[in-house]
């Protein structure tokens, strides 16, 4: 027999008419969503368009920024119009922002990111998918298989390689020497650590100081470093490198790693690649390549000789937010074994019941919860094609060469080196030249002001570089809105603001009498 309780009528209408949906203050339905996105695709297309005219930066202070967001205000009790949101947040992002878009933006290694990359980042947003495990994100997960793929294959590097993307190039190669340390220290490292084992790794002077950060989280400490010396070229000393592995074996240490470098933060210099990964095979090291930068060169028909050894390499890092113009961030695993990711990070609790039938990027990297990076990377390889990426990035590098080739017609403008699409320079003005004490330091202090005067304008963004004891101002053309009249523009801005500074800098015992 079942007992039934009845419920008051009252209580049974009450139930007839509450809504089917939640209804939460986060939520919009289609039609205000249309609105709010139609409204701000439109101020960000016409933002895209006067792009050239606004300035790289509006050079503001932190205490400028800070009071045009209101910085120390309290967080709203209540909500606020969806509408006024995104559009006071538009103002504050395009009236105080630097624009790495900008076809005049040269500093540092970030590129002008794709439009469809935007595009494709809201996308991804929207459907938010987990691409830790094959299950929460099936679709997710083979389109980041895919483009893995592709990236490979571009490099002429194994197509059957382990990958994943992650947020940059430390990320990346972070996650390539703790693949190397597992690898080469041996399976214990990971329950006992490296505590006694004298672990060392190899790189030049000329590398990023990831490999600082990552001997130190890797638990190597950063003594563990060999920093090998560069020839006149700035490239890795093969010689000096083999004698200091040699020395290390003897002295009972346990030589792992060699990185090398294709495309030097500072100069662009590509390190030998070949004849260490030959020296790496002789010694049984792990051969890391570094190409966060200069790596996507290696897809160019006439790509330096250098680069051949990467194909050699048992992991490699390349960043799509720099040479394949993704928008931030997206940076790119690569390591030959997959296994050997899945040696390192690879970990099974209880409560993990994904299948291993398809990848779960949580078993090949340091993340469980990650974002869906490889979409905006994958829509903008298929839109222009591998022939695309060729044309663009050897575009680039012909600019840089430009601006170093023309420099010669200005006495002013002193050449120091070219790579890839990376041309360092310093102004001398034409009465002084360097060779003294007094002449050096003045102009290295001149060409540090020149370039906090150059970054500060709005007209143009570089950044530095030290050459052989010289501080150098540095062009890095990564940029596929820059054009040939940008670089002669920035000849002449150098030179006018160069010439203005060392009037008003030099000191007295450097002037020539007839100066003016």
């Amino acid at each position: 027999m079942h007992n039934f309780i009845k419920i008051p009528a009252e209580v049974a209408m009450q139930n007839e008419t509450r809504p089917t949906q939640r209804v939460s203050p986060l939520a919009m339905d289609s039609g205000q969503f249309r609105a709010l996105g139609v409204q701000l695709i439109d101020r960000i297309a016409s933002f895209l368009d006067t792009l050239p005219q606004l300035p790289v930066t509006r050079g503001e202070s932190p205490s400028a920024v800070r009071q045009a967001l209101f910085a120390e205000r309290s967080l709203p009790l209540q909500g606020t119009d969806p509408a006024a949101l995104l559009d006071n947040a538009a103002d504050l992002l395009l009236h105080h922002s630097l624009f790495n878009g900008h076809p005049r933006f040269w500093g540092y290694i970030t590129s002008s990111a794709a439009p469809i990359g935007a595009l494709g980042e809201l996308l991804a947003s929207a459907v938010n998918p987990n691409v830790g495990a094959w299950q929460l994100s099936p679709m997710a997960s083979e389109i980041e298989a895919q483009t893995i793929r592709w990236i490979a294959e571009m490099l002429g590097y194994p197509m059957d390689c382990g990958g994943l993307f992650v947020s940059g190039g430390n990320m990346a190669n972070f996650v390539c020497f703790l693949a190397a340390r597992q690898a080469k220290a041996g399976p214990d490292v990971r329950t006992q650590g490296v505590a006694g084992m004298r672990l060392r790794v190899y790189c030049s002077k000329e590398t990023h100081t990831w490999i600082q950060k990552a001997a130190d989280i890797a638990g190597l400490g950063t003594d563990a470093i060999r920093w090998i010396a560069t020839d006149d070229a700035m490239q890795m000393d093969v010689v000096a490198l083999r004698n200091q592995i040699v020395k290390d074996r003897e002295a009972g240490d346990r030589p792992i790693m060699v990185v090398g470098t294709a495309g030097s933060v500072s100069t662009g210099i590509v390190d030998p690649l070949p004849e260490l990964a030959a020296l790496c095979r002789e010694f049984d090291l792990w051969f890391h390549v570094d190409g966060a930068y200069g790596g996507m060169a290696a897809a160019l028909p006439d790509a330096p000789s250098a680069f051949a050894g990467l194909r050699e390499a048992d992991s490699v890092a390349v960043d799509p937010h720099k040479w394949l113009y993704a928008p931030l961030d997206a940076g790119c695993v690569l390591v030959r074994d997959v296994g050997r990711l899945r040696d390192a990070f690879s970990y099974h609790p209880p409560y993990y019941h994904f299948g291993v039938e398809a990848i779960n990027y949580f078993d090949i990297g340091p993340e469980n919860s990650r974002s869906f990076r490889a979409l905006k990377v994958w829509l903008a390889l298929q839109l222009v094609g591998r022939e695309g990426y060729v044309r663009m990035i050897s575009d680039d590098m012909r600019l840089a060469r430009a601006l170093f080739e023309r420099m010669v017609e200005y006495p002013e403008l002193e050449p120091l080196t070219q790579s890839l699409s990376i041309t360092t320079f310093r102004f001398v003005p034409a009465d002084l030249r360097a060779g003294s004490e007094a002449v050096d330091t003045y102009l290295n202090q001149l060409n540090l002001e020149l370039l906090t005067r150059l970054q500060n304008s709005g007209e143009v963004f570089l950044s530095n570089a030290v050459v052989k004891g010289k501080y150098a101002l540095r062009v890095c053309i990564v940029n596929f809105r820059t054009s040939l009249a940008d670089i002669e523009a920035l000849l002449s801005i150098v030179l006018r603001v160069g010439k203005e500074l060392d009037h008003s800098l030099r000191p007295a015992n450097l002037r020539a009498a007839n100066y003016g």
